[in-house]
């Protein structure tokens, strides 16, 4: 009975712990030491698909000469594939979707956030990678998506 509380209690700690993205490249894109850093994010509920994210990090040199020590720009791009065997999870399906992954792009006010839309009509994960910002919206944004379609499997 102790070892189900224990099962329990530690599948709730990672169903609650933050989706982290492993970094896999790096690319200097000038000599003032801004990047574009390549992320991989495997999708929490959609078993077999990874999602690359690039983004923009200004560096020491930059923030020196532009005076904003505090926040990259908040532009991204995203692409996803299916990597293995798909198994859908219990997954949003209204049209707002759910947030997979978020990250900060300053102290407070702005991030980056992938969000996953099932298309249900037409068999396809739509996932968006876009900026947020509390003041500001943002036109910011990059979109990717996954059929679900696999030649001889039965259609829903």
């Amino acid at each position: 009975m102790i070892r189900k509380y224990i099962a329990s209690a530690a599948l709730s700690l990672s169903l609650a712990a933050p989706i982290h993205a492993e970094v896999i490249g790096n690319v200097d894109v000038d000599w003032l030491g801004n990047d574009l850093i390549i992320e991989a994010l495997d999708d929490p509920k959609v078993q077999g698909v990874t999602c690359h994210i690039t983004y923009f990090e200004r560096g020491i040199i930059d923030r020196l000469q532009k005076g904003n020590w505090f926040e990259d720009p908040s532009n991204s791009s995203i692409s996803c594939r299916q990597t293995g065997p798909l198994e859908i999870g219990d997954i949003d399906r209204s049209d707002e979707g759910e947030e997979v992954f978020s990250q900060r792009r300053s102290i407070v006010f702005k991030s980056i956030r992938v969000k996953r839309i099932y298309d249900e009509a037409h068999r396809t994960l739509v996932y968006i990678s876009h900026a947020r910002d509390v003041q500001n919206g943002s036109a910011k944004m990059s979109m990717s998506t996954v059929p679900l379609y696999q030649p001889g499997a039965p259609s829903n």
